[in-house]
């Protein structure tokens, strides 16, 4: 009976087949298990599809269609007597029946389910929190309990320029000089990388002192995905030449990031990694750029293989999008940050190395010792007052959608772009999938003007790298051509088009058929042409190239379509990497892209363009993380009215 009732879950899209799966293994295992036993299984196993590791059976028994994420019509909610069974269950009743059961466990085993409290996990990803909770928790000691009189002078000299009261970059700068791990969480241009830099070169300068025997430091330098470890390496080149430390503590800085995976070492065919705790890598400094991309068991393998000496710094926006696969670790470790609950021993360790005094706020149970090495830098220096994209990040990320609509609407906002397509026009203009799809076509198809020094008036729509195309040199040296093709991949960065789904009219297979329609009327029936940009789906390491990096077909120095990248200058000649389309199996047309593609990455102009019915992946972290991708323009297209403010009403399911 029970599995007939799953049956029609699955076709009402709140299970997948996966999950009944599993169900029917559970039932195998434990012919008998009672039917709480069997629904707690396929709801654990659909978790997973909205990142979360756990289902918590005491929320679940008290709102049952929050938890589960259940958008359904009337009809089916009351037709179906499951669903009112379900809601009947109170935690007792969940706990009772997961009782007295071997595929059940309240620890270590080999029960496929692990019950702890009102948390029910699958037992590889109970595994992998117990490794994540003991590797941070032994790294939350602290290492020092005093710094060098010359390391005062030296944080006093690199924060000297203090804009702010309190300095939170130097906060978190003296805070991670205490323990061997530590978080620096933020929004977008609050100063993450800048703080990254002074931090390591005080670092350096301390880990030399303090070793033994003298060796070259092995600094490590990574972040979840290419796309993210280019953006890294590339701002923190910045940031370090910008930095008044010795060009021989320079030297010791990491310069280029590599991917999480590249680090730990991928194996073809499994799921395990190189390095593990019996094979650990070498080093002395891990940062981690973009930690909110990173999922449970990535960050379990990080931790099972980083060497009980290293140091661990994690960067990111605890308030972003979490990663696609199951687990948010960067929000779960940040919860309580915000209050700032610094005990008396962190007040002290602030107050004599940082000259800094901290109101804080109230002591929290949850999270403390992780509060003691976490902080929050709360000022933006790319996001004035008068920033609209700021202020519209601030309230949707607070869930005020009166104040987000009221925002989108004001004329006052020169980066909510007034002149086309705009988000104020947008909103006045929701009563129809047309006219959303007229003002998409009207921005991405834009033309660009000139000044007079030769730069764009406006870079929005995809009009400006499309006429750069134009504008390839008649001197076919591959000199000349590398440059072109880098104004040309620099052009293309700075406007894109981003949505919430893949599949449907809104989403990224909808959109890039009918932009590239709009965009290449003389295109044939071929799949590879002269500017079509491309997303690289599928990590190939013998190619160097890895899952979200973007690049575009151009015709290279020897007249042969290629599709060329942005590399590091060490690896590939004159920064670009040229590969023939016929090597790129795994790769898909790239004018729009998911928001979750687009961690990590920046752009000029973000038009984010929503679905027209509301959906539980169209989130306010979603909406958040799509107006942050954008530094100097925001525009909306909302299909159907409403939908903006059901996504900020909307957090994801936790």
């Amino acid at each position: 009976m029970i599995m007939q009732a799953i049956q029609q879950w699955q076709k009402y899209s709140w299970l997948s087949y996966i999950d009944g799966a599993f169900v029917n293994f559970i039932a195998e295992q434990e012919p008998n298990a009672t039917d709480s036993l069997l629904w707690a299984s396929a709801l654990v196993s659909q978790q997973l599809s909205l990142g979360e590791v756990y289902v918590d059976l005491a929320k679940l028994s008290q709102n049952v269609e929050a938890v589960l994420g259940i958008t359904c019509a009337d009809e089916a909610q009351s037709a179906d007597s499951s669903l009112a069974k379900i809601k009947s269950y109170t935690l007792t009743d969940w706990q009772t029946g997961l009782a007295n059961t071997l595929v059940v466990g309240t620890g270590e085993g080999n029960s496929p389910l692990v019950l702890t409290g009102s948390r029910l996990y699958l037992r590889r990803y109970w595994q992998c929190q117990q490794t994540v909770d003991q590797g941070i928790q032994q790294r939350l000691l602290p290492c020092r309990d005093s710094l060098p009189a010359p390391l005062k002078e030296q944080i006093t000299q690199l924060f000297s320029a203090q804009l702010q009261q309190p300095d939170w970059q130097k906060i978190a700068c003296v805070l991670a000089l205490r323990a061997r791990f530590s978080i620096i969480t933020g929004g977008p241009g609050t100063g993450k990388t800048t703080t990254l830099t002074k931090l390591l070169a005080i670092l350096v300068q301390l880990l030399q002192g303090e070793a033994k025997e003298q060796h070259r430091l092995n600094i490590l330098l990574a972040a979840p995905t290419g796309k993210a470890a280019a953006r890294v390496s590339e701002s923190i080149n910045k940031a370090i030449s910008a930095l008044e430390v010795a060009d021989a503590i320079k030297a010791l800085m990491p310069t280029k990031a590599t991917t999480l995976h590249r680090l730990l070492g991928t194996q073809a065919m499994t799921r395990q990694f190189k390095h593990h705790r019996n094979n650990p890598f070498v080093a002395d400094i891990v940062i981690v750029d973009e930690a909110s991309m990173i999922d449970l068991e990535m960050m379990a393998a990080l931790l099972d293989a980083l060497p009980e000496t290293a140091t661990l710094i994690l960067l990111g926006d605890k308030d972003q999008l979490a990663s696609v696969e199951a687990g948010a670790v960067l929000g779960d470790l940040c919860q309580g940050a915000v209050e700032v609950a610094y005990d008396a021993n962190t007040q002290a360790w602030l107050k004599t190395y940082a000259k800094e005094d901290v109101a804080v706020g109230k002591v929290l149970t949850a999270n403390q010792a992780l509060n003691q090495q976490t902080v929050i830098l709360k000022h933006s220096y790319r996001f004035g007052e008068h920033s609209g994209i700021g202020q519209l990040a601030t309230v949707v990320n607070a869930g005020d959608f009166e104040k987000a609509q009221a925002i989108l609407e004001s004329p006052h906002f020169a980066d909510l772009h007034p002149k086309l397509a705009s988000t104020k026009q947008t909103a006045k203009n929701t009563s129809s999938a047309a006219s959303a799809d007229g003002l998409l076509k009207a921005l991405v198809c834009a033309n660009w003007g000139e000044t007079n020094a030769g730069i764009p008036e406006a870079c929005q729509g995809y009009g400006y790298y499309r006429a750069l195309i134009k504008k390839r040199p008649k001197d076919n040296t591959p000199t000349a051509i590398n440059t072109w093709a880098k104004q040309v991949l620099k052009a293309f960065d700075t406007f894109q088009v981003l949505c919430a789904l893949r599949k449907g009219q809104w989403g990224v297979e909808g959109l890039n058929e009918r932009i590239e329609h709009w965009l290449v009327t003389d295109k044939k029936a071929q799949m590879w042409y002269e500017g079509r940009p491309i997303m690289i789906t599928s990590n190939d390491y013998s190619l160097d190239l890895m899952n979200g990096d973007i690049g575009l077909a151009l015709i290279d120095h020897t007249e042969q379509l290629r599709v060329v990248f942005i590399a590091n200058e060490k690896d590939h000649a004159d920064g670009l990497h040229w590969v023939s389309p016929l090597r790129l199996p795994h790769v898909e047309t790239a004018y729009a892209m998911t928001v979750h593609k687009s961690q990590g990455s920046e752009f000029n102009h973000v038009a984010m363009v929503l679905p027209d019915v509301a959906s539980r992946v169209l989130t306010r972290e979603l909406i958040y993380t799509g107006i942050t991708r954008a530094k100097e323009n925001f525009s909306l297209i909302e299909p159907s009215a409403g939908v903006f403010s059901l996504a900020i009403k909307a957090s994801c399911v936790g």
